[in-house]
């Protein structure tokens, strides 16, 4: 039997979603969308069922599951209500723009029992995958040092960017928090938590809004130092991943659909395929993950602790690059 999974949102990203659920064979997506030219093309395109309101939506019955694709001040508010109204939710990243609603969405996930995480998507590109349990076999040693050099034209990926929450920061839009966030997760869930950020960040070039295209970096996962350089205007779109260890080094290259290692002591790169045939791949790969949780099995999903942690540095990026200064990230429970 196929799972009822409401989508909150049906923009770029939640059209995404449902039509990736839609592709697993396993779920029923339903629309909810405020726009009334969105909600009316998405449902003659897909042939689902769709609402105007979130009220609707929950009125007309219950839900297995819910993805939460609204901008990202309301995700903490939106994922608490579809959790107290029995559904399981899926989050967008980022978690929220601020901490301010986290111990909100802890108490309702413990006392309505439901389970929900965020769709850090990162989580499962093969070569990420592969680096990670490489690091956490152990036979590399201590990681030492974490370099990520990426890109893309964010025109062609985002055509509406000026007119959607990319516009400002606080409905989460700039390069900080709708782009850096993904490689800062991916590399905590490597490399561990984020404990100390300094950022260097501007808009260089991208057309129609103010907010930071392109961002610098530097960072410590605890004892590991990391840098990150990334911008959101470059014509190809490519990241580089690099993680140095005692006993070698490891890289994913996305745009060559590639990873590697270099074990201490080897005299060239010892590349693996790691495909990526279509961005839709990993939404379905995270989709069946989710779908998969629901009925209580471990998958790769990105913990909600895991996306507190990340928003945490989110907000210290922000206030370093604000103030000039580095900030240290205190890694709490709450």
């Amino acid at each position: 039997m196929r799972s009822k999974i409401l989508i909150v949102g049906c923009g770029s990203i939640g059209e995404r979603h449902l039509r990736c659920f839609q592709r697993t064979g396993r779920a029923e997506p339903v629309a909810c969308e405020v726009n009334s030219d969105v909600l009316r093309k998405v449902c003659e395109t897909y042939r689902v069922t769709g609402f105007s309101s979130l009220d609707a939506a929950l009125a007309a019955g219950r839900y297995d599951g819910a993805v939460v694709c609204t901008p990202a001040p309301s995700h903490i508010p939106v994922a608490c209500r579809l959790m107290q109204h029995g559904a399981h939710v899926l989050i967008e990243k980022p978690l929220s723009t601020t901490l301010a609603d986290v111990p909100q969405l802890r108490q309702t996930i413990t006392t309505t029992g439901r389970f929900c995480a965020v769709a850090y998507t990162y989580h499962f590109m093969p070569g990420i995958k592969a680096m990670r349990e490489a690091v956490r076999s152990g036979r590399w040693g201590r990681p030492l040092q974490v370099i990520v050099a990426a890109g893309q034209h964010f025109p062609t990926f985002r055509p509406a960017y000026r007119t959607i929450y990319y516009a400002r920061h606080e409905t989460g839009g700039g390069a900080i928090q709708d782009l850096l966030t993904h490689f800062v997760n991916a590399m905590e869930w490597i490399v561990g938590p984020t404990t100390r950020v300094f950022v260097e960040a501007a808009h260089q070039f991208l057309d129609g809004v103010t907010v930071e295209d392109t961002v610098c970096l530097t960072a410590r996962h605890g004892e590991v130092l990391a840098s990150y350089s990334i911008n959101q205007f470059q014509p190809p779109n490519e990241a580089l991943y690099q993680v140095h260890c005692e006993q070698g080094s490891l890289k994913y290259e996305y745009h060559e659909q590639r990873w590697a290692e270099w074990p201490r002591g080897a005299e060239a790169w010892q590349h693996h395929p790691a495909p990526v045939k279509e961005r839709d791949d990993l939404f379905v790969a995270q989709a069946n993950a989710f779908l998969d949780a629901m009925t209580g099995r471990p998958t790769d999903l990105a913990t909600v602790d895991e996306a507190v942690q990340t928003l945490r540095v989110n907000v210290a990026n922000m206030e370093s690059w604000r103030t000039g200064k580095p900030v240290e990230i205190e890694n709490i429970a709450n």
